[in-house]
Order: structure tokens, then sequence, then C-alpha cells
């Protein structure tokens, strides 16, 4: 299989990669802008603006564009993250050109209709209140804004329902214009494709696109602060997420900080697990996460349990990290790079996952990256650059705290820095 890439004249760029012996196409149009990209009155717009893609066109009904694809066995859709914005289909190798007609349309003819318009704000309305109702949703979002206070890159993506209900046409308009230009866009076709076919319906269907924006805007940079959330509700659980400043894509130790949330709870072998699940029976989920953005990211714990296992939870959690700063086995390591290395071969198997992974690599690096080059980075990852990067992570940066849920037996934000910040004393007096 072999990934080709053309950069037409406008400054939109097409990758595909054809997978022999399929007879589907997964193809998509990835979008460098995302929630983050709105102004402090667009909370939300970037969300709302995906919707509205889909609700009529100069030549399509919203009927129309569910119905077209769908007559064919076909699959449309969309999403909306903090610096990026999808919208893709997939569909028989026979029924390209169409999915590209109907991706093109939504992207360069929406007509923004007022009705519409009204009726999807209300189905966004019912969006945010299913997440508020939703503790763990709570808990990630409430999260991210503590860690980035009074940032767009911690606000939520949905919006609040008060800029949600003040938007009009034309501001949304204005967004599109701001943010979805060619020098933005990347056109990615994974299975049964032909690159110079794909490469003449692009330049076909997407010729009015403009090229650059008349006026540009740059994301703030992050600034990561810490702090903490506690809302309490009558829960049966505590959802709890424990989190310090990670790593951007760029950074040398993004992919160590990878393999480090991997080897503290990135499955049923990860330290986490075995401890706080298996070993003491604390809890029903905890897993280590890391989120890279352009400029920042988050390294966090995240965990569910009852309000009597907190005390004796978090010193456990705590105690994990102090322990992955002084010791990590090369074994684990080696695991996961394994997982790292099997999550990457198998979305090779699957076109929908192969061309998310191409689009994410173009965006972020501006290049596909092979998998031996990936595997390559990795193994320069030792045991002392993990153990270097936690205490660096750990104990040198603000904690954020977010917990939803009985939170009376739940220490203080204090108390859980004073902890770490202990573990580190001891850690560099025993070194």
């Amino acid at each position: 299989m072999t990934v080709e890439c053309t950069r037409l004249p406008s400054g939109l760029t097409v990758v595909t990669e054809n997978m022999p012996h399929l007879e589907s196409v997964a193809l998509g149009v990835w979008i460098k802008s995302g929630s983050r990209d709105e102004t402090t009155s667009e909370h939300g717009i970037a969300h709302l603006l995906e919707h509205m893609a889909f609700k009529g066109t100069v030549k399509r009904s919203a009927r129309q564009i569910a119905e077209e694809i769908e007559n064919v066995g076909g699959e449309v859709n969309a999403a909306t993250s903090v610096e990026t914005t999808s919208y893709y289909a997939r569909l028989l190798k026979d029924h390209v050109p169409l999915a590209i007609d109907i991706l093109a349309d939504i992207l360069t003819n929406s007509v923004l209709d007022e009705t519409e318009l009204h009726r999807e704000k209300h189905v966004i309305l019912q969006e945010i209140g299913a997440a508020m109702d939703t503790p763990d949703d709570v808990v990630f979002d409430k999260f991210s804004s503590t860690a980035f206070r009074d940032q767009t890159i911690g606000r939520s993506i949905l919006g609040t329902p008060e800029t949600v209900q003040s938007f009009t046409p034309d501001q949304i308009r204005q967004y599109l214009n701001r943010n979805y230009t060619a020098d933005k866009m990347i056109i990615v076709a994974a299975g049964a494709v032909e690159h110079e076919a794909l490469v003449r319906l692009v330049e076909d269907r997407f010729s009015g696109i403009k090229s650059v924006a008349e006026t540009k805007s740059e994301a703030p940079e992050a600034q990561y602060t810490g702090g903490e959330y506690r809302e309490k509700r009558d829960l049966m659980d505590v959802q709890l997420l424990i989190g310090f400043e990670g790593r951007a894509y760029h950074a040398r130790d993004f992919y160590a900080s990878q393999i480090l949330a991997n080897v503290l709870g990135g499955g049923m072998s990860s330290r986490l697990f075995q401890e706080v699940r298996e070993h003491r029976g604390l809890c029903y989920s905890v897993y280590a996460l890391h989120w890279g953005f352009s400029d920042s990211g988050v390294f966090g714990i995240h965990a569910a349990t009852g309000q009597e296992d907190i005390p004796e939870l978090i010193p456990v959690i705590l105690d994990e990290l102090r322990k992955v700063a002084d010791n990590v086995d090369p074994s684990e390591i080696e695991r996961a790079r394994a997982q790292f290395r099997a999550g990457l071969l198998m979305a090779h198997e699957s076109p929908a996952a192969r061309a998310s992974q191409i689009a994410r690599q173009m965006l972020l690096y501006g290049r596909p990256i092979p998998t031996d080059e990936l595997m390559e980075r990795l193994s320069n990852i030792t045991p002392q650059r993990l153990t270097d990067l936690s205490g660096r992570l750990f104990f040198d940066t603000p904690v954020t705290l977010s917990a939803v849920g009985p939170l009376d037996n739940l220490m203080s934000l204090e108390d859980i820095g004073s902890g770490l910040s202990a573990g580190g004393v001891r850690r560099a007096a025993a070194g």
C-alpha cells in the first residue's frame, strides 16, 4: 500500500492510499479548525456549523443529502474537536464521485436557512442537556476548562445554551469564511481508490473553495493553569479526574508521554488497573490518558468509584505516580510499544481508521508518517527517559482536579499536590 499526495494550486491537499482487494472507500475532508478557533462570542459555533452543513444546500435539501448517500448503501457524518473538524463518508468504490459531490456541496453551497437553524439549535440544546446529565461527560468538560482556565482551548465544544441560541446565519458564514479555506483543508481517501481520478474530482468540485481567508486570526497560545472543579451530585459513583500539563504533538516528549500513559493505565496489565482494580478492588474503571494539542497537552488519570473508597483510592493513585517516577521496567515499555504498533497496523485493515490516521498526520506534521518511522521514534524511549518525564509531569506542574458526585470524602487539591511534592522530594533525595 502506497500513500500518494497532491497539492493543488489552490492549496488544497489530496491524499490517498489504495488498499488492494477492498470494494469500499472511506474518504473525507479534514479542516485544521475547531472550537479553539472561535472568538469569545462564537462559543459553540464550530459545532453548530458542522450540524448546519447537512441541513440543505443550493441544490439539495437536508433530506436529499441523506437519501442520496443512503440510496447507494453509504453513510456520511461529521465531527468537531478542539483543533479540527471533519466531514466524511464511507461507501462502495463506484460511488466515490457522489461522495465528493455531496461533501463539496455541503461545504461550499450550504444555505444556512433560518428555519433549519432554529430547529438545529433546539437539537444542540438537547445535546447540551444530555451531556450535562452525564457525569463522565461533565467531569471531562470541567477538567479541560479548569486546566486551561478562561481560554477557548478549554471550553466545551458544544457551547452554552445562551451562545447557541444567539447565533445568526451571518455569524456562521463569517466563521466559515475565516476557517474553511483550501490552505487549511486535507481531503483523504483510503480503500479502493485511484489517486489521479480522485484529484480530478476534487479539482472540479472544490474549485469554489477560497485559497486563504481574507482576514486571518490565530488562536491564542495555550496557558495551562491547573486548579480544581468540584460538583456535588447525588450519584452512586464519584467521577474523578486528576491531571497535569501534557506535551504538544511536536514536543520531544509527546510519544514518551503516550507510552507513559500506557504503562500507567493503558490496559488490563497496566499498573493502575492491576493495583487499583485487581489487587484492591477500589473501582470498576481506572485508566490514564494523554491528549496532545498543537502547543500544549494534558495527562490525566480517570477513575469512577464509590465515595467510601475515595480516601484509599487517591493515595494509591498518587503512590503509583511516585513509583513510576522512580522506576520503569523495560518490559513495560516493550509491552506499550507492542500495543502501539498493533494499533497502527490494525488501522491499515480499516479504510475508515486509515483515512483518519493519515488525515491526522497530515494536519499535524504536513506529511504521512510511515509506521516504521513511528516505531523508530518509540524505540528511543528508555526507562530513564520515562522516569525523568514522570518527575517533570507529576512534580513540576500544577495539579488539575475535576470531580462530580458525592464528594464529602475527597481530599483537598492542596493535599493532593503536597502528596506529590513530598514524593518528589523523597525521589530526589534517594537518587
